[in-house]
Formats: C-alpha cells, structure tokens, sequence
C-alpha cells in the first residue's frame, strides 16, 4: 500500500467515524451535537483533498 493510498484511507476513516459519531448523538437525543459533529464530514473530505492534490503537485 502507497503513502497516498494510505491518506486517502486516513482521511475516509476520519470522515466515517465522523458520521457515525454524528448519527449516533443524533438518535440518542443530542440532536446539537449531533448537528454539530456531522458538519466535520465535509471538512475532513476537503482537507483530505486539499493535502492529496498538494502531494500530487509535489510529484
């Protein structure tokens, strides 16, 4: 498995941990927090785009 492969996957899991943690405060009643947490989805995936086009430039 390449360094990019592994950041790719880095950065899903982060996300997919994200949204479940998410869902989880949202049906257990902390629908804030849940609200709250599930905004870290789309940040997380752009940052993973951001370094991995930085890491393609670089090569």
């Amino acid at each position: 498995m390449t360094g990019r492969s592994k950041g790719k996957l880095l950065f899903l899991a982060a996300a997919g941990a994200s949204f479940v943690l998410s869902v989880s405060l949202w049906f257990s009643g902390d629908r804030e927090r849940g609200q709250f947490v599930g905004l870290w989805v789309p940040s997380i995936l752009a940052l993973g785009a951001l370094v991995m086009s930085e890491n393609r430039d670089a090569q």
